[in-house]
């Protein structure tokens, strides 16, 4: 067996053996690197029980292996925007580099200029900073290392170890083979040394048309792992590269740039998806025929996938071209630029990240799992505002006509530093519709004839009555007194009222825009379709509601794009930046637990429930 497929097997057998010693790792997240407060000292005497490839590098360090150095990369290809998915690569990537004071590079693998733009290299520059992560001065290309491929591609053709095909794509991939069936040898595969050069210098220099010739690497076509099967490293493509123009006409292809740029750049741990593993061998089969000091080890983990969400950059990029959904940064794309403009931190998906873990197994974690993340980290953060979003009048009769007053009102009651504000209060208020019923069911402690509820920061009001559509019997107005003594919503006579509501000034209150999202599919599995169908079959036609007459309170007016909060009772939401200042517009991050609609439920699946405020 040839030695690197020797050196390989070897691997395989320690990270096997390692695994079996491994346990999960533990929930509070210690991977940040150095720009998210992480001390950078070594994570080897951190952690009592870690993740496969921790144990790895631990044991690579105790053997003072590439001299105990740790250096990772996160190699994203510029053909889309990052999705949730890159996030937990990016957090392992830097994360395991600052735990082991090592380095971490950012490398765009741009060996396909027909499919990368400069617009996606700035989105993934944004979105690894935005997650708390630095690559310092090491950004670096594919690109950077084209002449240095082409000249490693030269010394394996002069080494016997690769060839130009001049067979059809059609017929390479007839001549490979299947899982069952060895290949068959390609009738150019003994061109000579000279003979290939010569082919080799033409393709460079244009001489030949696209798909006329490849530069495919000589090795097994006989062997069990198809990748091995003679794979094309080099084609032609006469596509303007967006960072060396027209200056070449072949390109490398990823899985020949990808393990040699690992070893240009001295990475010692290639972390990468499951996907890989069978490209491992051919991964340390490039490195091994060329002379680094050092080689690069290729691990794999277990891909993140989300329930209700695609994760193919192909498939979203459909979506985006379709018009399916607004662009990249769609609130309900899995895209962190998306994730981003509905209102997710950075924190919570870091914190998600480390609590999902890696393995070497794949599955879906749920979404709501994500969502736990975001409301734990926003509802230790977002200030507390009050928004209606489905509004319905409320007098109170006996407030004095023409009077307003300011009522304190705390910011964040999990961040007392976060002060308060003053809310203004007069007669004519707006509350939720869905916070009064003329004919209440059992359990239900809003407003209704006869009821005592507390205002946030306000009054005990009563509800006296109810004025109506004549024509359609729907309520326009509810009808309340309130107690003076009760301002703060509290009483000295310690009287129990069950129902809190919020509420705004008719007088003072904004109009906005709401935008409630839901997932973007109604099937857990979106790829799971019947014959002749496809995804899109099960987009969901309820994921975004526009909510148009909200009322919001007046300090919203100065919110900033991308501002989170808690409209009290109603969710988590972001400023979105089509907000204007007179009307601004507001993005739903992610709900609330809603004791009612859960009580609601359980009771029309004639179940019992607990109350609700």
């Amino acid at each position: 067996m040839d030695g690197a497929l020797w050196k390989n097997a070897a691997i395989c057998a320690r990270i096997s053996a390692l695994e079996s010693r491994c346990y999960s790792r533990k929930q509070t997240n210690n991977v940040e690197n150095k720009s998210v407060g992480s001390d950078n000292k070594s994570a080897e005497n951190k952690k009592d029980t870690v993740d496969f490839i921790r144990a790895i590098v631990n044991e690579d360090i105790r053997n003072n292996k590439r001299g105990g150095r740790v250096h990772t990369r996160f190699p994203p290809e510029p053909n889309g925007y990052l999705h949730i998915g890159h996030a937990k690569s990016i957090c392992l990537n830097f994360g395991i580099a600052a735990e082991y004071s090592g380095l971490c590079n950012l490398r765009f693998d741009d060996t396909n200029p027909t499919k990368e733009e400069v617009e996606y290299v700035d989105s993934i520059k944004e979105d690894v900073r935005w997650l708390g992560f630095d690559w310092d001065e090491r950004e670096y290309y594919a690109s950077d290392y084209f002449q240095q491929l082409h000249d490693c591609a030269v010394r394996l053709i002069k080494d016997g170890k690769a060839y130009v095909d001049s067979l059809t794509p059609e017929q390479i991939r007839e001549y490979r083979g299947t899982l069952t069936e060895p290949g068959t040898d390609s009738p150019y595969r003994d061109r000579s040394v000279e003979e290939n050069l010569e082919l080799f210098e033409g393709m460079r220099t244009g001489k030949f048309k696209e798909g006329e010739h490849v530069l495919r690497a000589k090795i097994d076509m006989s062997s069990p792992n198809l990748n091995m099967r003679d794979p094309t490293i080099y084609r032609i493509r006469f596509t303007p590269h967006h960072r060396t123009g027209s200056k070449w006409c072949i390109y490398p292809m990823y899985d020949y740039a990808h393990p040699l740029s690992d070893a240009i750049e001295g990475i010692s741990h290639s972390i990468c998806t499951l996907e890989f593993e069978n490209n491992r061998p051919l991964y340390d089969w490039f490195i091994a025929r060329m002379d680094f000091e050092e080689s690069p080890q290729q691990i794999e983990f277990a891909r993140l996938n989300l329930s209700y969400t695609i994760m193919s950059k192909r498939k979203l990029l459909q979506l985006v071209r379709e018009g399916i959904v607004e662009g990249w940064d769609d609130p309900r794309m899995p895209t962190l630029s998306g994730m981003r403009r509905r209102g997710y931190t950075p924190e919570a998906i870091r914190a998600f990240a480390d609590r999902v873990g890696v393995s070497k197994t794949n599955s879906t974690v749920d979404l709501s799992l994500l969502e736990y993340f975001i409301r734990e980290d926003l509802n230790k953060r977002a200030p507390r505002v009050m928004a209606v979003l489905r509004p319905l009048k409320l007098i109170i009769d006996n407030y004095p006509e023409g009077k307003f007053e300011q009522l304190e009102a705390e910011n964040n009651p999990e961040d007392p530093a976060a002060g308060t504000r003053t809310l203004p209060f007069g007669r004519i208020l707006y509350i939720e519709r869905e916070d009064f019923r003329e004919d209440p069911p059992k359990k239900y402690f809003r407003l209704s004839p006869g009821r005592e509820v507390r205002l946030k920061h306000a009054y005990y009001v009563t509800c006296t009555g109810v004025v109506k559509d004549g024509s359609t019997g729907e309520i326009q107005e509810v009808h309340c007194t309130y107690d003076p003594a009760t301002r703060g919503g509290w009483s000295e006579d310690g009287r129990k009222v069950r129902g809190t509501l919020h509420w705004v000034s008719t007088e003072h209150a904004l109009d906005a825009e709401v935008r409630l999202y839901d997932v973007l599919f109604s099937k857990e599995n979106p790829e799971e379709v019947g014959e002749g169908r496809d995804f899109r079959d099960n987009l969901n036609p309820n994921s975004l509601e526009v909510l148009d007459g909200v009322r919001v309170e007046p300090s919203l007016g100065d919110a900033e794009a991308g501002s989170r909060y808690q409209f009290l009772r109603r969710g988590y939401f972001c400023a979105d930046p089509d907000s204007r200042k007179d009307r601004p517009v507001f993005n739903r991050a992610v709900t609330l637990r809603d004791s009612w609609a859960k009580i609601e439920k359980s009771l029309q699946d004639g179940k019992q429930g607990g109350g609700t405020e």
